[in-house]
Protein backbone atom coordinates (compact mmCIF):
# COMPACT_ATOMS: atom_id res chain seq x y z
CA UNK A 1 0.00 0.00 0.00
CA UNK A 2 1.52 3.31 -1.03
CA UNK A 3 0.98 6.71 0.53
CA UNK A 4 0.84 9.83 -1.64
CA UNK A 5 3.12 12.63 -0.62
CA UNK A 6 1.47 15.94 0.39
CA UNK A 7 2.93 17.56 -2.71
CA UNK A 8 1.40 15.00 -5.07
CA UNK A 9 -1.91 15.03 -3.24
CA UNK A 10 -2.12 18.80 -3.41
CA UNK A 11 -1.43 18.74 -7.13
CA UNK A 12 -4.39 16.50 -7.91
CA UNK A 13 -7.12 19.19 -8.04
CA UNK A 14 -5.04 21.34 -10.37
CA UNK A 15 -4.40 18.37 -12.66
CA UNK A 16 -8.04 17.40 -12.65
CA UNK A 17 -9.35 20.88 -13.50
CA UNK A 18 -6.63 21.46 -16.09
CA UNK A 19 -6.09 24.65 -18.05
CA UNK A 20 -8.65 26.59 -20.03
CA UNK A 21 -6.90 25.57 -23.25
CA UNK A 22 -7.23 21.94 -22.19
CA UNK A 23 -10.93 22.42 -21.50
CA UNK A 24 -11.40 23.98 -24.94
CA UNK A 25 -9.51 21.09 -26.54
CA UNK A 26 -11.73 18.58 -24.71
CA UNK A 27 -14.90 20.35 -25.85
CA UNK A 28 -13.59 20.51 -29.40
CA UNK A 29 -12.97 16.75 -29.38
CA UNK A 30 -16.40 16.02 -27.93
CA UNK A 31 -18.17 18.16 -30.52
CA UNK A 32 -16.53 16.42 -33.48
CA UNK A 33 -16.82 12.92 -32.03
CA UNK A 34 -20.63 12.72 -32.18
CA UNK A 35 -22.59 11.92 -35.34
CA UNK A 36 -25.18 14.64 -34.68
CA UNK A 37 -22.56 17.29 -35.48
CA UNK A 38 -21.93 15.86 -38.94
CA UNK A 39 -25.63 15.37 -39.69
CA UNK A 40 -26.32 18.93 -38.60
CA UNK A 41 -23.59 20.28 -40.86
CA UNK A 42 -24.92 18.28 -43.79
CA UNK A 43 -28.43 19.62 -43.15
CA UNK A 44 -27.11 23.18 -43.00
CA UNK A 45 -25.22 22.72 -46.28
CA UNK A 46 -28.24 21.30 -48.10
CA UNK A 47 -30.59 23.95 -46.68
CA UNK A 48 -28.26 26.76 -47.73
CA UNK A 49 -27.86 25.44 -51.27
CA UNK A 50 -31.58 24.78 -51.69
CA UNK A 51 -32.76 28.05 -50.16
CA UNK A 52 -30.21 30.22 -51.98
CA UNK A 53 -31.12 28.54 -55.27
CA UNK A 54 -34.84 28.95 -54.64
CA UNK A 55 -34.57 32.63 -53.71
CA UNK A 56 -32.38 33.26 -56.75
CA UNK A 57 -34.98 31.58 -58.98
CA UNK A 58 -37.71 33.76 -57.47
CA UNK A 59 -35.68 36.92 -58.12
CA UNK A 60 -34.89 35.96 -61.73
CA UNK A 61 -38.48 34.91 -62.45
CA UNK A 62 -39.86 38.12 -60.99
CA UNK A 63 -37.89 40.08 -63.59
CA UNK A 64 -38.89 37.93 -66.54
CA UNK A 65 -42.59 37.23 -65.96
CA UNK A 66 -45.47 39.20 -67.45
CA UNK A 67 -46.18 41.20 -64.30
CA UNK A 68 -43.98 44.32 -64.14
CA UNK A 69 -45.30 45.10 -60.67
CA UNK A 70 -43.09 42.47 -59.04
CA UNK A 71 -39.85 43.30 -60.86
CA UNK A 72 -36.98 43.47 -58.39
CA UNK A 73 -34.27 44.44 -60.84
CA UNK A 74 -30.65 43.41 -60.42
CA UNK A 75 -29.97 42.13 -56.90
CA UNK A 76 -26.75 41.35 -55.08
CA UNK A 77 -25.90 37.79 -54.18
CA UNK A 78 -25.47 39.07 -50.62
CA UNK A 79 -29.17 39.85 -50.39
CA UNK A 80 -29.88 36.23 -51.34
CA UNK A 81 -27.56 35.06 -48.54
CA UNK A 82 -29.39 37.24 -46.02
CA UNK A 83 -32.66 35.62 -47.04
CA UNK A 84 -31.25 32.10 -46.99
CA UNK A 85 -29.87 32.41 -43.47
CA UNK A 86 -33.38 32.81 -42.05
CA UNK A 87 -33.92 29.09 -42.61
CA UNK A 88 -30.34 27.85 -42.44
CA UNK A 89 -29.85 29.25 -38.95
CA UNK A 90 -32.12 26.62 -37.42
CA UNK A 91 -29.78 23.86 -38.55
CA UNK A 92 -26.68 25.73 -37.41
CA UNK A 93 -27.99 26.69 -33.97
CA UNK A 94 -28.59 22.99 -33.33
CA UNK A 95 -24.80 22.71 -33.00
CA UNK A 96 -24.87 25.15 -30.11
CA UNK A 97 -27.78 23.70 -28.20
CA UNK A 98 -26.76 20.04 -28.68
CA UNK A 99 -23.27 20.82 -27.37
CA UNK A 100 -24.82 21.14 -23.91
CA UNK A 101 -28.28 19.55 -23.93
CA UNK A 102 -26.97 16.22 -25.25
CA UNK A 103 -24.74 15.99 -22.17
CA UNK A 104 -27.68 16.54 -19.85
CA UNK A 105 -29.68 13.90 -21.72
CA UNK A 106 -26.92 11.28 -21.63
CA UNK A 107 -25.65 12.17 -18.16
CA UNK A 108 -22.11 12.81 -19.39
CA UNK A 109 -22.31 16.34 -17.96
CA UNK A 110 -21.39 14.77 -14.60
CA UNK A 111 -18.12 13.48 -16.01
CA UNK A 112 -17.46 16.84 -17.66
CA UNK A 113 -17.91 18.69 -14.38
CA UNK A 114 -15.82 16.16 -12.47
CA UNK A 115 -12.96 16.74 -14.89
CA UNK A 116 -13.45 20.52 -14.80
CA UNK A 117 -15.32 21.54 -11.63
CA UNK A 118 -15.46 25.20 -12.66
CA UNK A 119 -18.83 25.43 -14.37
CA UNK A 120 -18.10 28.88 -15.70
CA UNK A 121 -14.95 27.58 -17.38
CA UNK A 122 -16.84 24.66 -18.92
CA UNK A 123 -19.54 26.91 -20.34
CA UNK A 124 -17.03 29.45 -21.62
CA UNK A 125 -15.01 26.69 -23.31
CA UNK A 126 -18.17 25.37 -24.93
CA UNK A 127 -19.01 28.91 -26.09
CA UNK A 128 -15.55 29.37 -27.63
CA UNK A 129 -15.84 26.06 -29.50
CA UNK A 130 -19.44 26.62 -30.59
CA UNK A 131 -18.70 30.17 -31.72
CA UNK A 132 -15.55 29.19 -33.63
CA UNK A 133 -17.19 26.22 -35.34
CA UNK A 134 -20.37 28.06 -36.31
CA UNK A 135 -18.33 31.00 -37.60
CA UNK A 136 -16.27 28.66 -39.78
CA UNK A 137 -19.40 26.87 -40.91
CA UNK A 138 -20.94 30.24 -41.75
CA UNK A 139 -18.02 31.07 -44.03
CA UNK A 140 -18.41 27.77 -45.87
CA UNK A 141 -22.18 28.16 -46.15
CA UNK A 142 -21.76 31.71 -47.40
CA UNK A 143 -19.41 30.48 -50.10
CA UNK A 144 -21.86 27.74 -51.07
CA UNK A 145 -24.69 30.27 -51.26
CA UNK A 146 -22.65 32.51 -53.55
CA UNK A 147 -21.71 29.61 -55.84
CA UNK A 148 -25.33 28.49 -56.11
CA UNK A 149 -27.14 31.84 -56.34
CA UNK A 150 -24.74 33.59 -58.72
CA UNK A 151 -25.27 31.37 -61.77
CA UNK A 152 -29.01 31.06 -61.12
CA UNK A 153 -29.45 34.84 -61.00
CA UNK A 154 -27.48 35.28 -64.21
CA UNK A 155 -27.81 38.83 -65.55
CA UNK A 156 -30.19 39.68 -62.70
CA UNK A 157 -27.49 39.27 -60.10
CA UNK A 158 -24.29 41.04 -59.18
CA UNK A 159 -21.39 39.82 -57.07
CA UNK A 160 -19.11 42.74 -56.14
CA UNK A 161 -16.00 41.33 -54.48
CA UNK A 162 -15.90 43.67 -51.49
CA UNK A 163 -19.62 43.61 -50.81
CA UNK A 164 -19.89 39.86 -51.20
CA UNK A 165 -16.97 39.25 -48.83
CA UNK A 166 -18.63 41.52 -46.29
CA UNK A 167 -21.93 39.66 -46.67
CA UNK A 168 -20.27 36.26 -46.17
CA UNK A 169 -18.44 37.52 -43.08
CA UNK A 170 -21.66 39.02 -41.74
CA UNK A 171 -23.44 35.71 -42.26
CA UNK A 172 -20.67 33.87 -40.39
CA UNK A 173 -20.74 36.36 -37.51
CA UNK A 174 -24.52 36.13 -37.26
CA UNK A 175 -24.48 32.32 -37.16
CA UNK A 176 -21.68 32.31 -34.56
CA UNK A 177 -23.64 34.57 -32.22
CA UNK A 178 -26.84 32.59 -32.74
CA UNK A 179 -24.91 29.41 -31.96
CA UNK A 180 -23.64 30.89 -28.69
CA UNK A 181 -27.15 32.13 -27.89
CA UNK A 182 -28.46 28.58 -28.37
CA UNK A 183 -25.70 27.21 -26.14
CA UNK A 184 -26.53 29.61 -23.31
CA UNK A 185 -30.23 28.86 -23.47
CA UNK A 186 -29.48 25.13 -23.65
CA UNK A 187 -27.42 25.36 -20.46
CA UNK A 188 -30.29 27.14 -18.72
CA UNK A 189 -33.16 24.98 -20.02
CA UNK A 190 -31.32 21.62 -20.34
CA UNK A 191 -33.80 20.27 -22.89
CA UNK A 192 -33.14 20.33 -26.63
CA UNK A 193 -36.85 20.50 -27.47
CA UNK A 194 -37.58 23.27 -24.96
CA UNK A 195 -34.50 25.23 -26.04
CA UNK A 196 -35.44 24.98 -29.71
CA UNK A 197 -39.00 26.09 -28.92
CA UNK A 198 -37.76 29.15 -27.04
CA UNK A 199 -35.28 29.96 -29.83
CA UNK A 200 -37.96 29.79 -32.53
CA UNK A 201 -40.23 32.00 -30.44
CA UNK A 202 -37.44 34.50 -29.73
CA UNK A 203 -35.98 34.63 -33.22
CA UNK A 204 -39.18 34.57 -35.24
CA UNK A 205 -42.61 34.11 -33.64
CA UNK A 206 -42.64 36.90 -31.06
CA UNK A 207 -41.01 39.56 -33.30
CA UNK A 208 -43.39 38.79 -36.16
CA UNK A 209 -46.35 39.01 -33.78
CA UNK A 210 -45.15 42.42 -32.62
CA UNK A 211 -44.59 43.68 -36.16
CA UNK A 212 -47.91 42.43 -37.55
CA UNK A 213 -50.18 45.20 -36.13
CA UNK A 214 -47.84 47.82 -37.67
CA UNK A 215 -47.86 49.86 -34.46
CA UNK A 216 -44.70 51.93 -34.08
CA UNK A 217 -44.08 51.12 -30.42
CA UNK A 218 -44.46 47.38 -30.96
CA UNK A 219 -42.30 47.50 -34.07
CA UNK A 220 -39.54 49.24 -32.13
CA UNK A 221 -39.74 46.55 -29.44
CA UNK A 222 -39.43 43.89 -32.13
CA UNK A 223 -36.33 45.66 -33.47
CA UNK A 224 -34.60 44.78 -30.20
CA UNK A 225 -35.08 41.02 -30.59
CA UNK A 226 -32.04 39.00 -31.75
CA UNK A 227 -33.48 37.75 -35.04
CA UNK A 228 -34.64 41.19 -36.16
CA UNK A 229 -31.43 42.88 -34.99
CA UNK A 230 -29.38 40.25 -36.82
CA UNK A 231 -31.52 40.74 -39.92
CA UNK A 232 -30.81 44.48 -39.91
CA UNK A 233 -27.10 43.70 -39.53
CA UNK A 234 -27.10 41.21 -42.41
CA UNK A 235 -29.02 43.56 -44.69
CA UNK A 236 -26.80 46.52 -43.83
CA UNK A 237 -29.84 48.61 -42.92
CA UNK A 238 -29.43 52.11 -41.55
CA UNK A 239 -33.01 52.32 -40.27
CA UNK A 240 -33.98 52.04 -37.44
CA UNK A 241 -30.30 51.83 -36.44
CA UNK A 242 -26.90 51.25 -38.11
CA UNK A 243 -25.78 47.67 -38.87
CA UNK A 244 -23.23 47.69 -36.05
CA UNK A 245 -26.01 48.34 -33.53
CA UNK A 246 -27.84 45.27 -34.82
CA UNK A 247 -24.64 43.25 -34.32
CA UNK A 248 -24.20 44.58 -30.79
CA UNK A 249 -27.81 43.82 -29.90
CA UNK A 250 -27.40 40.24 -31.10
CA UNK A 251 -24.12 39.92 -29.19
CA UNK A 252 -25.86 41.26 -26.09
CA UNK A 253 -28.50 38.53 -26.34
CA UNK A 254 -25.79 35.89 -26.70
CA UNK A 255 -23.91 37.18 -23.63
CA UNK A 256 -27.13 37.38 -21.62
CA UNK A 257 -27.98 33.78 -22.56
CA UNK A 258 -24.52 32.63 -21.43
CA UNK A 259 -24.94 34.48 -18.14
CA UNK A 260 -28.32 32.83 -17.64
CA UNK A 261 -26.84 29.43 -18.45
CA UNK A 262 -23.93 29.94 -16.05
CA UNK A 263 -26.30 30.94 -13.25
CA UNK A 264 -28.42 27.84 -13.89
CA UNK A 265 -25.36 25.57 -13.88
CA UNK A 266 -24.14 26.99 -10.58
CA UNK A 267 -27.56 26.84 -8.94
CA UNK A 268 -28.58 23.31 -9.90
CA UNK A 269 -26.80 19.98 -9.71
CA UNK A 270 -25.80 18.27 -12.93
Amino acid sequence: MSVLSPTRAASRPATRSGSFAGTVAAEWTKLWSVRSTWWTLLAALLLTAATAGQLAIYAANANTNDDPADDVGVVTVGSILAGAVELTQYAVLALGLLAITSEFTSGTIRTTLQCTPSRGRVLLAKAVVAGAVTFGVGLVLGGVGVLVAGPVLGRWGTTPAGGTARDVLAMAAYLALVGVLALGLGAALRSAVLTLTVLVATLMVVPLSLQEPDITVLTRIADGFPGVAGGHFLAGDTDPYPPVVGLLLLAGWAVAALALGRAALRRRDA
